[in-house]
């Protein structure tokens, strides 16, 4: 497929596109009652960002996971942070994790697909990941006939028409494989034809050719019944990728793809965050009011905020929130310092020390250095970036020791992850809402030190540039 390299009006992109299928959220609740438990391994935290009240883990051990399938809930995510690991370390832990989710099935007697969590821009171990879990899942003898690929986030404005996929900007619809977001140093990539994508994310093992495509027209059109034909089709691990612009699209989706599983079909997602709330019969719940929050806030003066994203968005959502308040203390860890192990442990101690001095009188910010640090290898790239969020994430431990937050927000999918298993120490959380619609997680942990805090996972690459000064200001609104 030929695309334009610039962005579109959303009307341009959209004018051809078939009337709107409705379809009930409680439609696809009542259907997932009696269809398998969706498991989300997610990798990075911020796939909980569409949900509410979803059980989550941290970590992946039988009793960990009994924990989830016993919750009454239609899906739970473990959260796998592989998007920071390199390729090695990925396929490890997705097995360890379907080993110790299969044995944890047995035992409850309750059965499950599984969603892997990717980026809705397409940043991530694909089709490393989703090829393992293949392995994983034929070895216990439920070899998936597809994998179904559905980055669609709707709030952040990740839609894909006719197997294309965008990001609104405030220019237009932008392909994807144009964005700053495709040129990841690690993950980067050029396509966004989802079949062309698949098969250059693939090296050609998987042409564009026999990437079977659901469009809008098979969804609005055909629905439920002649998607779930569809579905029906793929053998062997083969590829579909599907539209989508809204939820209805995504819970059409789900109740063809609950028939195709109840016809003996097994299907291995790959997706955005969207599906996940679509397949769980969920509705776009609207953010948590300060009343909803203020039980859920911990009772300390002041919180924190850890932002090790780099990317431009998250530096100006950070210039604004400067400019939205003077009633914020900041400190820098600096990447040159963190990269040379004669002065690392002592820039962390330093920085952890004095920010939660300044916790007791004002929200404080802790932020890595602005400039990217990279090399010409991606894992190189990668490891540079794990051993910068091993800092951040030490030096949040070291702050949280010292003076309890009264919440704790994270800016950044690897950070958010990081700081989640690593800085506090969650094993078991809640993702009890938004605090923007449909983008900003809070969680609720319920164990451990962190027990009490409510913790925030926000995603580098998602809201307006106001959206981290409104996050903090909701908080605020709480106390």
């Amino acid at each position: 497929m030929s695309l334009p390299r610039h962005a579109l009006p959303e009307s341009e992109v959209l004018q051809n596109v078939p009337p709107l299928r409705t379809v009930a959220p409680s439609e696809v609740a009542a259907r997932m009652e009696s269809a398998p438990r969706l498991a989300v391994l997610d990798d990075d935290p911020t796939g909980t960002q569409t949900v509410k009240d979803i059980p989550v883990l941290t970590t992946w051990t039988v009793d960990d996971l009994r924990w989830a399938l016993r919750q009454n809930s239609p899906a739970f995510f473990v959260l796998t942070n592989t998007r920071s690991l390199a390729p090695q370390d990925a396929a490890t832990r997705n097995r360890e994790i379907v080993r110790a989710l299969h044995q944890a099935s047995e035992a409850e007697n309750i059965p499950y697909v599984i969603a892997s969590r990717g980026d809705s821009t397409l940043r991530g171990h694909f089709p490393l990941e989703t090829d393992v879990l293949a392995e994983e899942l034929t070895a216990t003898g439920a070899a998936p006939d597809g994998v179904v690929l559905v980055p669609a986030y709707i709030e952040a404005g990740r839609l894909t028409v006719d197997s294309t996929h965008w990001m609104r900007t405030p220019d237009g619809l932008l392909p994807v494989g144009e964005s700053e977001f495709a040129k990841d140093a690690t993950f980067g990539y050029t396509s966004s034809a989802l079949p062309d994508w698949v098969e250059e994310k693939t090296k050609g093992r998987i042409p564009a050719d026999k990437v079977l495509r659901i469009t809008l027209t098979d969804l609005r059109t055909g629905g439920p019944a002649h998607v779930a034909e569809q579905l029906r089709t793929l053998h062997d691990a083969a590829t579909a990728v599907v539209d989508a612009v809204c939820d209805d699209d995504l819970r059409v989706l789900a109740l063809a793809a609950a028939e195709a599983e109840a016809q003996g079909t097994r299907l291995l997602y790959r997706v955005g965050p969207s599906f996940v709330r679509a397949r769980s019969g969920q509705p776009a719940h609207p953010p948590l009011t300060a009343p909803e929050l203020t039980p859920l806030r911990a009772t300390a003066p002041h919180g924190l905020i850890v932002v090790g994203s780099h990317v431009s968005l998250t530096t100006r959502q950070l210039n604004r929130l400067r400019e939205s308040t003077t009633d914020l203390a900041e400190y820098e860890l600096d990447v040159a310092r963190l990269l040379d192990p004669a002065r690392r442990e002592a820039h962390i101690h330093e920085t952890a020390g004095t920010a939660a001095t300044a916790m007791a009188t004002a929200d404080t910010v802790i932020r890595t250095t602005r400039t990217v640090v990279t090399a010409s290898d991606p894992d190189e790239s990668l490891a540079i970036s794990r051993s910068v969020s091993a800092a951040l994430v030490e030096t949040v431990r070291l702050i949280t020791a010292a003076r309890r937050p009264a919440f704790v927000i994270a800016k950044g999918g690897i950070t958010s992850s990081d700081t989640a298993t690593h800085g506090l120490e969650i094993r078991r959380a809640w993702a009890r809402g938004t605090l923007l619609p449909g983008i900003v997680s809070l969680w609720q942990p319920v164990d451990g030190p962190a027990a009490g805090i409510p913790y925030i996972v926000f995603a580098g690459n998602v809201g307006g540039d106001d959206a981290l000064a409104d996050a903090l200001a909701l908080l605020r609104s709480a106390a």
